[in-house]
This record gives structure tokens, sequence and C-alpha cells, in this order.
């Protein structure tokens, strides 16, 4: 399977905050496009589908005090406006994704060339769902937020087993979210139990995210999820939405927290050329004990430890017992390596490490 596509991937969900109106959607999209661009890191811009018209019983269609309800019937978009925001995604450059409530979006999503679809918290067990998801064979996302652990282990086998590539973000299911409500431990348990699979974190809180992105990204998420939204006298702005500035400060958040956490945890990680000649600083080098005639055999009672090492002298990182001085070398003096008969001054690259370190 191919997980590379949810690697480093942020994924700006719009929902429904287009409201209706796709102009507004396209706002939205343009806006969050433009940090995208600046920032350089690879985005999908999510929306969300419903075929309304069937999604909602007949006879609740009129049940105004249903929030969930209102909602959508407020921020229901033809198949021509969603066409418009789905193009305008593309054309700005970032992955066209959604999330389908229904089998009739999801032939929708392929009208429309979805290239990656979003499975619900809520549809864990709708499984005619998922299964018309999975002939679609595009990879999925799915959130983990209020899932019990066989949940879980059932949609990675079902997806594992054709062969779809499956990311799974942890998230809680509150809107906004509390930073003592993040439960981002569930980030370790979720790669240790699911190691073939990307391990992403979906988040709503009503604060930056900055701490939240330092934490999840050092214990190994690599697909990162936030709503966004604008400004506007029409619509305020839920808590969990998040702008375009603070979008920006998100992503720059993210480079930093890779930054810090350098190479994988996979791997040793190579020494820097700085660190290595900070180190060197504090290496003892070999001095005479006393005057040291040409072709000595150096004993351990010839030369003494002691700072600085200086260019090109050995160190107390060289065997030197046995050696044997090509010059001679007076009292309190360096021992260098061009004076000894050995590896270390005929083995080129040993030579050049010893004459570029030190003082």
């Amino acid at each position: 399977m191919n997980r590379n596509i949810f690697d480093e991937l942020f994924v700006l969900e719009l929902a429904n905050n287009h409201w209706g109106d796709v102009r507004r959607g396209l706002k939205i999209i343009r806006e969050f496009a433009r940090v995208i661009r600046y920032t350089g890191v690879r985005a999908a811009i999510k929306l969300q589908l419903r075929d309304v018209d069937n999604f909602i019983h007949k006879d609740f269609r009129n049940r105004t005090d249903i929030r969930y309800i209102k909602k959508t019937l407020d921020t229901q978009l033809s198949r021509d406006e969603l066409g418009l925001l789905a193009e305008s995604v593309r054309r700005n450059n970032c992955i066209r994704m959604a999330t389908p409530f229904d089998e009739a979006s999801v032939d929708l999503c392929e009208e429309l060339g979805m290239e990656i679809i979003k499975i619900a918290s809520s549809d864990v067990n709708d499984w005619l769902l998922i299964e018309r998801i999975a002939k679609t064979k595009l990879p999925v996302i799915f959130s983990t937020g209020g899932s019990n652990l066989k949940d879980i282990d059932d949609i990675v086998t079902f997806f594992a087993n054709r062969n779809i590539p499956l990311a799974l973000n942890h998230c809680v299911s509150l809107y906004p979210s509390e930073e003592s409500e993040l439960e981002l431990n569930q980030i370790d348990f979720l790669r240790e139990r699911y190691p073939d699979n990307t391990i992403g974190f979906s988040t709503h809180e009503h604060r930056d995210g900055a701490a939240s992105m330092h934490i999840a990204y050092a214990k190994g998420a690599r697909t990162f999820e936030r709503h966004i939204d604008l400004h506007t006298d029409d619509h305020p702005i839920s808590p969990y939405c998040a702008t375009p500035e603070q979008i920006d400060r998100w992503i720059q958040t993210f480079k930093q927290s890779k930054k810090m956490c350098g190479v994988p945890g996979s791997v040793k990680a190579e020494p820097s050329k700085r660190a290595l000649d900070y180190l060197d600083n504090l290496v003892r080098g070999v001095y005479a004990k006393t005057d040291l005639p040409q072709g000595h055999v150096l004993k351990e009672s010839d030369f003494y430890l002691a700072i600085p090492l200086q260019k090109g002298q050995l160190s107390c990182r060289e065997l030197l017992t046995n050696e044997v001085l090509e010059k001679p070398c007076a009292k309190d003096t360096p021992i260098m390596v061009n004076s000894l008969k050995s590896e270390y001054a005929h083995n080129e690259s040993m030579r050049d490490k010893i004459m570029n370190r030190g003082i």
C-alpha cells in the first residue's frame, strides 16, 4: 500500500463553513490556498457531501429545531456548486478531499475527482457506506473519535484486506476541545497497535494548537487536520475553527517540531560538525613527559594527557603504546600524528581527521 500520500499531509476541513454560499466557499479556498503556497506544504482542502434530499427523512425536513437538520438544510449546495468548489481546490494546487455521509455522495466524490476520502467518526459502523467507499479504491482517512478498539481493528483489517491505503487520525469529538481533553498519548497507542498505517492527529482546539503540534509530531503523528473558516460579518467563526493566520502559525510550528525532532527515531543521528568541533575542545591531547628520540617505541610512561588538543596532535582516543616515533619529540610538546610510523599517519582519512580537529 502507498502510505506516502498521507505523510506530512495537512487536511483543512472546510465542512459547511461556506454556509450554502458558493462564493464564500471559493473565498475560503483562495485564502487558505495562499497560506499553503507560502508555507510550501502538501495540503488537502476537504468538503462535506450529503445527498440532502434523501439524507433527511421527509417527515423531518421542517424540524428546524433540530440543529443538525437545520444546519444541513442551511448549507445545502447544488452538484454544480460543489463542482466549482472542487475545481477551485484543484486549481489552487491542493488535494481534493471529501467526507461523504451517504452512498450517493460517494458517487459524487468520484464524479468530482476527489483524491482522498474521509470516514467521519460517526460512521465507524456504517458498513453500507464503508463498503461503497472501498469500491472507489481511493486512499482513506478515518477519525477514531468515539470509536472502541474493535471498531478500529475492524476498519484496519477491512481496508488492509483490500490493499487500500488507510490513515488513522486520533481525535477527540469535542467541539471545541480543551488542552486537558486531547488524550495525545493515544497517538502512541495507535502507532504501536497499527504499525502499517499512518497515524495522524485531528484537533478541534480553540487555541492555536502550537503545544499539541509539538507533542503530536514528536509522538509520530504525520498527518494533521483542522477546521478552517474566515471572519465575516454575516457568520461568526466557530471556536474550533482556525483562521488563515492561525493555520500559518500551526504549519510553522510543525516545521519547528520537525527540525527539533531531527532524523527518525529508528536510526542513529550523526553528530553535526558543530557538535564535533565543540567536543574536540574537551578532548585531552598527548604530550611528551621527557625528550623522546627518533625511533623510540612509545610506552604509557612516555606521555601524559592534557588540554588543549591541537590540530594534528594525537589524543586520548588513539592507541599509542608500541608505536614508533619517526621524529624526535621534546619534553612537554605535543606528539603529532606525523611523528609516528603508524596507520594514523599513513591512512589518509585517519590523518585528515586528526589534522582538522582541535585548536
